[in-house]
């Protein structure tokens, strides 16, 4: 067996091309889903155990099944039901599988998100939230100045970790047909019968996009958090 590295060159910029695509399904899920797990972890610390049942439920439900059903129940399940086929929303959104898989990597991501935020949330030092009430803050002023900044500090590595994950499993929205790196390589290895080469140039780009995402996030912890490495001058 000889390995073809032409293939490689000639194919690089089409699954680069394909990247976008893989990018814009990460981003879009990612930045929603951070959005709706707040929410849902807020949800969750509720001391109502009523408002609790959902919340409960909905995390308990996405972190316990695969994506790859989540993403069949919504681009095959849905068009099930007529009510949802004569919405307005069915051939603009729920009819295309590119909206189908960001729905189903937002609702997924949310649940792990929610956790994430949650933890941050109960993470926050007891010292900081009484010093807040001796300054006389109101709840409202302690919960957005106080716990929710120190919250984001902390679950910056576990959020950065989640969005990696999202990454990888964006790669089942090519079960849905849509055109993203790994549905492109398909295509390309369908044609070519390249196999080993054309997953080795998507996995090289799986791993670039993946450290890019890292060091943004490591720049992104470094200046929220910048106040955990003050070193006063020692005389």
């Amino acid at each position: 067996m000889s390995w073809n590295w032409q293939a490689i060159i000639t194919h690089f910029p089409e699954l680069l091309k394909a990247s976008i695509t893989t990018l814009e399904l990460v981003a879009l899920s990612s930045v929603i889903g951070l959005i709706f797990g707040v929410i849902l972890a807020l949800l969750r610390l509720s001391k109502n155990p009523l408002v609790q049942v959902f919340p409960f439920l909905y995390i308990f439900f996405f972190r316990g099944t695969p994506l790859l059903v989540q993403v069949f129940l919504i681009y095959y399940g849905l068009g099930q039901f007529k009510a949802i086929q004569e919405s307005v929303l069915w051939k603009p959104v729920l009819s295309q599988a590119y909206w189908c898989a960001i729905i189903a990597f937002t609702l997924n991501t949310a649940a792990y998100v929610a956790e994430i935020v949650r933890g941050a949330i109960q993470a926050v030092p007891r010292g900081e939230l009484e010093a807040a009430d001796a300054l006389g803050m109101s709840p409202v002023q302690k919960f957005t100045r106080i716990t929710l900044p120190r919250a984001f500090g902390i679950m910056i590595p576990a959020y950065s970790n989640e969005v990696i994950f999202m990454l990888k499993g964006s790669a089942l929205a090519s079960t849905i047909t849509v055109m993203d790196l790994m549905y492109t390589s398909k295509v390309i290895i369908a044609k070519t019968y390249l196999t080993l080469e054309i997953y080795f140039a998507a996995g090289i780009i799986y791993l670039l996009i993946s450290w890019l995402i890292l060091a943004l996030f490591r720049l992104f912890d470094r200046s929220f958090n910048k106040h955990k490495r003050y070193n006063p001058v020692q005389k």
